[in-house]
């Protein structure tokens, strides 16, 4: 039967148009987006994933960059660590040289003072960003940001790595140039105008010994610290670039396959619009039935 109320071949070839169009708008979109998944209604499940690992990414990329500050307190403090080794082997010399009983004793110790000045402009000057470690003042430990860790609960926390500034800092305080205390404080009070014996020479030979043993052990603890900070920040580099995949994974457009999906959706959006206009002529065809 055919009626000039409904078409239903029209109906037909108009819903197929629809659902074409429908389909090349989605196709249109993710081409041009370059996205699959852009908003949650795409794909509920990927786009809470990949909306969590581009916080997480970014938090990472923030421990990252923190990584970068902290390698330079190191690297500031490791510098000021070495200069201090180098010139607390320059006051041993000394001391072994003040042993011969006919040095000039008076003239080893001006230059002895000097180095000792030097260990106090040392310390001093070992500030990043306004924290030193070479000298305590108030600090304990000084901390470094490596990382940014997600536990298998969904809770998030910051890592960190520690140095002990209290059994390191080469001073305790630095006031008028002078430093106290700390690893260097006795290596300070070394004084030759005050000997008598060459008994007294050993023993400032002692805490000089003492100090560089501690310093070297200080030493190697920032360089533990420099090679971890590293090795975290190759890691954290590549855990990015992983994270990056991922997502890419979940939320990115095959373009070749939307390429092909695009072409496709064209020609059937033509041959339903010659369907929809075949369907339409139809109804005109009645006409000739009352010529």
């Amino acid at each position: 039967m055919t009626s000039i109320l409904t078409n239903s071949a029209a109906n037909a070839a108009l819903q197929t148009l629809s659902s074409i169009n429908k389909g090349l708008e989605d196709t249109q979109d993710r081409v041009s987006s370059g996205y699959k998944v852009s908003k949650a209604s795409d794909n509920v499940a990927y786009w809470s994933i990949s909306t969590t690992m581009n916080s997480d990414q970014k938090a990472l990329n923030a421990a990252t960059d923190a990584l970068g500050v902290g390698a330079a307190k190191v690297d500031t403090a490791y510098a000021a660590m070495e200069s201090a080794i180098d010139v607390v082997n320059e006051i041993k010399s000394k001391l072994v040289t003040a042993t011969e009983t006919s040095t000039d004793k008076e003239q080893i110790q001006l230059e002895i003072d000097k180095l000792q000045e030097q260990l106090s402009s040392i310390a001093q000057g070992a500030s990043f960003s306004g924290e030193n470690w070479m000298v305590t003042g108030d600090q304990t430990d000084g901390t470094v940001v490596d990382g940014f860790v997600r536990s298998d609960d969904g809770t998030v926390k910051v890592t960190s790595a520690t140095y002990s500034i209290s059994t390191f800092a080469l001073f305790d305080d630095v006031t008028g140039g002078v430093g106290t205390d700390g690893i260097l404080g006795e290596v300070m009070d070394i004084d030759l105008s005050t000997i008598a014996d060459e008994t007294e020479i050993a023993a400032m030979l002692t805490t000089v010994e003492d100090a560089l043993a501690t310093m070297t052990i200080g030493g190697a603890a920032l360089g533990a610290l420099t090679t971890r900070i590293d090795l975290q920040t190759d890691y954290s580099n590549q855990l990015s670039d992983a994270i990056d995949e991922g997502i890419s994974r979940l939320v990115d457009a095959d373009m070749e396959e939307e390429s092909a999906k695009l072409s496709a959706l064209q020609t059937q959006q033509q041959l339903a619009v010659q369907s929809l206009s075949i369907a339409n002529s139809s109804s005109e065809n009645i006409l000739t039935l009352f010529q």
